[in-house]
């Protein structure tokens, strides 16, 4: 399933290239950069995207969809206590300065990998969910590919100098969008500007000054060494439309976030999101040898596409569905599909499935049935 899901990320991703029709391009000074429409996972614009390159602390989205995975699955709760080991203390880089045995709980700890990059905390999390940092990076990896992010190969779980951690603007997209659009309380951390840990004696203040300065930012994460030079992964939200900027190898800090700045305001300027509905009520189907005469059905996943803002007025769609189903039907099968274009070109196809399933008759049942018809005029 994980495989099938992958690869219909992958499919996804390409469905939307940016156009050069679209005016007022961004202007981005670094070595790779990307645009991507959350809730679609379409990229708006791209600039070397699948270059592997060096994503210094960027590398913690990756960290922090895994804690957030353990924390959404039960295996992890903001409140439990962490004591910090040897390793997790020896952290050079961006740290919040822990020491080995002192214990910090995992929102204070998720507030030091966020807002101030702490490498420290990072380890300390990572041991806690795999038992060890090398343990951790193995399910880096293996998410990485489960995501289809085949431009990446993670080394650490800090994003420190390691020949051969690498990966690309494109793949630091897909990450990112996995993070926000799965597990949306990351919110509560990655939106802090200023606050502390260490009942208030040690301050924390954000990395990414976008958070502060940016109209509709909600995360996401900056990272620089002397070979990565200045990176980041910014979000920001908008009327209902969440945009991912990435941007890789920038010179300086300030390019880095007028590059991000750069491709939000184009992507905020020319894109919507919408909801694609049929152009009437969808019709119960039939369903023959069924306890239910009729199955409903509904768009999988809602009808939500991604168009420039010019061609609002320019989305039709065209049902075309099944007239009858044999029972049984399960939940979630294949009716039919709704294609969605956007002046005169297929923009997407949205399969049609069924609501609830319904069972076969059995036998007794269809004898039923027949005694119906024959005495009741059913």
């Amino acid at each position: 399933m994980k495989k099938w899901m992958a690869a219909l990320l992958a499919v996804s991703l390409c469905i939307f290239p940016a156009r050069a029709a679209v005016a007022g391009a961004p202007e981005v000074a670094a070595g790779a950069a990307v645009l991507m429409e959350k809730e679609t996972g379409q990229t708006l614009y791209e600039q070397n995207a699948h270059d592997k390159l060096e994503p210094a602390s960027v590398t913690k989205v990756m960290t922090l969809l895994l804690i957030m995975e353990a924390i959404d699955g039960g295996l992890l709760s903001p409140d439990d206590s962490i004591q910090v080991s040897t390793r997790a203390a020896s952290m050079g880089g961006s740290q919040v300065y822990l020491k080995e045995g002192e214990t910090m709980t995992v929102r204070d700890l998720l507030k030091a990998v966020v807002v101030v990059s702490g490498n420290d905390a990072a380890v300390a999390l990572a041991e806690r969910v795999a038992g060890s940092e090398g343990a951790f990076v193995e399910r880096m990896n293996q998410r990485a590919a489960e995501l289809g992010m085949a431009d990446t190969t993670f080394l650490n779980c800090t994003g420190l100098p390691a020949a051969g951690h690498l990966t690309s603007a494109h793949d630091i997209a897909v990450m990112s969008r996995e993070l926000i659009l799965r597990h949306p309380a990351i919110r509560e951390y990655t939106t802090i500007w200023m606050d502390s840990i260490r009942d208030g004696a040690f301050q924390l203040s954000n990395t990414n000054k976008l958070i502060r300065f940016y109209d509709g930012a909600t995360g996401l994460k900056t990272g620089s060494t002397d070979g990565a030079l200045y990176c980041m992964s910014a979000t920001a939200e908008r009327g209902g439309m969440e945009l991912i900027a990435v941007v890789l190898k920038s010179p300086t800090s300030a390019q880095r976030f007028e590059g991000a700045k750069s491709m939000l305001d184009f992507g905020f300027a020319n894109y919507t999101v919408l909801d694609a509905h049929p152009a009437q009520a969808l019709a119960p189907v039939d369903v023959l040898l069924g306890e239910e005469e009729q199955v409903q059905p509904v768009l999988e996943g809602g009808g939500r596409i991604l168009v420039e803002k010019a061609q609002v007025n320019e989305v039709e769609t065209r049902i075309d569905l099944c007239a009858d189903v044999e029972a049984p039907v399960e939940q979630g099968q294949k009716l039919g599909e709704m294609t969605v274009t956007v002046a005169g070109e297929v923009r997407q196809t949205i399969p049609i499935v069924a609501a609830q399933s319904v069972a076969r008759l059995t036998i007794p049942g269809i004898l039923k049935n027949l005694l119906g018809y024959f005495f009741m005029g059913k």
